[in-house]
């Protein structure tokens, strides 16, 4: 028996710490929860699996996977951040392989706080906001930049506190040592990082270490930030984050599409696990070029955002569309659309189904859809 081709698809937010309260509905407009609302899951990871809102013809994205022998290459995510979430960076899909296979060999429980590797996937992913605003920090800086503003910040604080710091990022391997002695921690990394919040104290230009000192106090990662770069994007920018790049979502609401996969090895600003050594093999310490994605126009309703390379030197099996109006797309294979705003209908083999704000629904296979109506439409597809 052959699955319907659109399935009405649901999930309930994510609570986690740093989310918006009501973030997730007020991007929707559902019903909010009264407590904080970080990401809403659309896929078929088993950390939170999407479900078929009738229940049928399965429960979740997972019977999908394992009754159609197929796997769904991406995860879509609306994510809205009302405080900085962690540094952090993503493994290739070799790293992804051996880090889970050596975890597993080594007995490290799944569940473990300490483990790295939850599964043996990488996660590229892009990034799309939803309103102005959204903040992010995205890959290194070049490192005569962070020294000039060292230099500022240890002229305003009048002492010689930063000078370790400042003698190892003007090493011959400035970024890679700059950031490996600050996540070395220990008494001097702590009088660095104090110094720091307090000569920004008041100045406009360093008001993100101010802000990232009241979220995190003393976490090294408030000087790490000072190495990245500060990106501000408006609505419908996007940033592409391929394996190796460090950063950290600051604030604002998003579209978020990536492999499905959980790993993530943190570099600071938070209390959970930190691997130094094992992000330190995965990162890519060079200086990063501009990590705008900028979409291509596929029609006068339509954009895509398409990552054509992943790092490791393979295609990226996602994208994502979208749609503003009405549109004929043609989907590669099983999809997953969400309204943002406006109100939709998807009409394909005979069959439709309406997408109005806040609903989202799964297309079982590849398919031409026409689509009808206006606002905000996102597809994620293979």
């Amino acid at each position: 028996m052959s699955q319907p081709l659109f399935v009405e698809i649901g999930n309930d937010p994510r609570d986690y710490a740093w989310g918006r309260v009501d973030g997730v509905a007020g991007v929707l407009g559902t019903e909010g929860s009264g407590g904080p609302e970080a990401e809403l899951w659309l896929g078929a990871h088993p950390g939170s699996p999407t479900r078929a809102v009738a229940g049928e013809p399965w429960g979740t994205l997972v019977d999908w996977e394992r009754e159609s022998g197929e796997r769904l290459p991406f995860l879509l995510k609306i994510l809205v951040a009302g405080s900085p979430l962690s540094l952090q960076a993503h493994p290739t899909p070799a790293q992804a392989a051996a880090g889970f296979a050596d975890e597993n060999a080594r007995g490290v429980p799944l569940d473990a706080a300490h483990r790295n590797y939850k599964d043996p996937y990488a996660k590229p992913e892009l990034i799309v906001a939803l309103e102005d605003g959204f903040e992010a920090l995205c890959g290194f800086r070049p490192v005569a930049e962070t020294i000039a503003d060292v230099d500022v910040l240890a002229e305003r604080a009048g002492s010689g506190a930063l000078a370790p710091w400042r003698a190892v990022l003007s090493g011959q391997d400035g970024l890679r040592e700059g950031f490996s002695w600050l996540l070395a921690g220990g008494p001097q990394v702590a009088a660095t990082v104090q110094t720091l919040v307090a000569a920004a104290e008041g100045d406009d230009r360093f008001e993100l270490i101010t802000r990232l000192a009241a979220a995190y106090p003393g976490d090294p990662g408030i000087a790490v930030a000072l190495m990245l770069r500060h990106v501000t994007l408006a609505a419908g920018e996007s940033l592409w984050l391929p394996a190796g790049n460090i950063h950290a979502y600051l604030r604002g609401a998003g579209v978020e599409l990536m492999g499905p996969s959980d790993n993530v090895l943190r570099g600071g600003l938070t209390p959970k696990h930190v691997d130094v050594a094992e992000l330190e093999r995965v990162l890519t310490f060079t200086a990063s070029e501009d990590d705008h994605l900028v979409p291509v126009e596929l029609g006068d309703a339509v954009r895509s955002y398409r990552p054509r390379i992943h790092a490791s030197g393979a295609g990226v099996p996602f994208e994502l569309l979208a749609v503003t109006g009405d549109a004929e797309v043609a989907l590669a294979g099983a999809s997953i659309a969400i309204a943002t705003d406006g109100s939709f209908t998807l009409v394909a083999e005979g069959s439709s189904a309406p997408v109005p704000r806040g609903a989202a629904v799964f297309v079982s296979r590849a398919a031409t859809v026409q689509i009808t109506g206006s606002g905000r439409l996102w597809i994620a597809t293979a």
